[in-house]
């Protein structure tokens, strides 16, 4: 690849989109910034250069929460057409909440890019996530206390809602991308929240230069996420091998209980990733959080420590009990709604 200053060149934007030619139909999401003009940029001329490919569907998300996005989404509308992509503004209306909106408003844009893209028969849906982004995930999620999984930061390719969110770009740097347009004289716009100091990501975003100084640049934190995400990718191997052990020696499902003398065998990192699978499964509120099953995995263990093991908890729309060797997990009671 290039250095982080200098222009992608076409044998490299070519790499870039490897794996998706015979996708029907792409989604592109586009706000405006140089990310994600540069990838409407990019895919558009590595669709020309293909003699049959997707149809590419260039989609702009306005939040409503800055008066400069509808003329953004314009801009977009104007060099998607000039790239003879269609384009489509999608709105996200409503109320919007007064804390967590990134995390609310994140969460919208996906569900909006994903009715697009079954509306455009898109089996794709492509943002422009960089390696920056990558750095930014993986030292949030670190000051979260996120495990192994969470550190993994952002995969290549995910599965949502029913099509792929794929991340073409987690290996080049934003310099690299606006290098790519000032070379082809491409405007972009300039989101200020993206400085705002009231949020999370601007304020790490502000500390990189710093972390870089020590070696804590993007790159080796990005590289960083992708060793953990190697190693988690070799963890979920082993667990799916305890279930299969557990199914062949157990008279319980593995999906839903596990017979207590072999799950107490196991190492704690796999004992928990067991538990969270099967409350994941057998639950009705969501997956359950990280730190919330190990306090019950610890409590599991404490419980079969003792002559007589006994337990019984609920996490996540799922209970849990121990006792009779056995540790069982089935759907626990609906909550009652709590009356005024």
């Amino acid at each position: 690849m290039p250095d982080d200053q200098s222009a992608i060149p076409a044998r490299d934007a070519k790499r870039l989109f490897a794996g998706l030619s015979s996708a029907p139909a792409i989604v592109l999401a586009v706000s405006g910034g140089p990310d994600s003009v540069a990838l409407m940029w990019l895919a558009a001329r590595w669709r020309r250069a293909l003699a049959r490919g997707p149809r590419l569907v260039a989609v702009t998300v306005d939040h409503g929460l800055r008066p400069e996005a509808a003329r953004e989404a314009r801009d977009v509308k104007r060099l998607a057409h000039s790239l003879d992509l269609p384009h489509q503004t999608l709105r996200w209306s409503g109320p919007k909440p007064g804390t967590g909106l990134p995390a609310a408003a994140r969460e919208a844009r996906y569900r909006l890019l994903a009715q697009a893209a079954r509306k455009h028969g898109a089996t794709h849906i492509l943002t422009a996530h960089t390696r920056d982004d990558q750095a930014e995930t993986l030292l949030m999620r670190l000051l979260r206390g996120s495990g192994i999984a969470g550190l993994s930061a952002m995969a290549r390719e995910t599965a949502r809602d029913g099509v792929w969110l794929t991340r073409p770009l987690l290996e080049i740097s934003k310099a690299e991308l606006i290098a790519t347009l000032k070379k082809a004289r491409i405007g972009f716009a300039d989101d200020p929240t993206n400085r705002d100091p009231a949020f999370t990501r601007p304020r790490l975003r502000a500390l990189m230069p710093m972390l870089a100084e020590e070696g804590g640049d993007a790159r080796n934190l990005a590289r960083l996420a992708a060793r953990i995400a190697r190693a988690n990718t070799a963890l979920e191997v082993l667990v799916d091998g305890a279930e299969h052990n557990l199914a062949l020696k157990s008279e319980d499902n593995p999906r839903n209980g596990f017979e207590a003398a072999l799950f107490a065998a196991m190492p704690e990192e796999i004992r928990l990733r067991l538990l969270k699978r099967a409350i994941d499964r057998t639950g009705h509120e969501g997956p359950a959080e990280l730190g919330k099953v190990e306090t019950l995995l610890a409590a599991v263990d404490e419980a079969l420590g003792k002559r007589e093991p006994k337990l019984k908890q609920t996490l996540a729309g799922a209970v849990i009990s121990v006792g009779g060797g056995r540790i069982r997990i089935g759907p626990a009671p609906p909550r009652r709604a709590r009356s005024r």
